[in-house]
Order: C-alpha cells, then structure tokens, then sequence
C-alpha cells in the first residue's frame, strides 16, 4: 500500500492502493476497507483515486457520502 500523504493533518486515511475498478483504503483505527466500481459507481471511486493521489479530502469524502461508506465490497 501507498502512505496517504494527508496534506494537512487531520485525516483517518493512512494508506491506500487501488487497481482498475477497486481502492483499498487502509484507515489509521479501523482496518483496511475495500471499495469496487460495482457497488459504489464509477463516478465514486474516480473521485476517491482523485483524492488517494492528492492526498487530501479522501476520509471526507468516504464520511460524507453514505452510499459510499456503507458501500465497501469487504474490510479486514
């Protein structure tokens, strides 16, 4: 997994990795979360890779749309 650079701080992401239609999304009290195109869209998970790279905004984004963060094909 890749170390989430969280620009500012303040984010409950610590890693992420992601292939062509998942992201994995490791949290730092948690566990690791995966999420696939199938169950939260494609629009989702292009906007989650976005924010992976970036490195800020991903917790946010997971917390603030529910189809999202109910939406994890699996966690471990």
């Amino acid at each position: 997994m890749k170390a989430y650079k969280d620009i500012n701080g303040d984010s409950g992401v610590s890693a992420y990795e992601y292939g062509d239609d998942w992201i994995r999304v490791q949290f730092k009290y948690g566990g690791t979360y995966e999420y696939r195109s199938a169950t939260i869209g494609s629009a989702h998970l292009s906007t989650m890779k976005r924010l992976a790279d970036s490195g800020d905004g991903l917790n946010a984004y997971i917390n603030t749309h529910p189809d999202v963060k109910k939406g994890y094909s699996s966690k471990s």
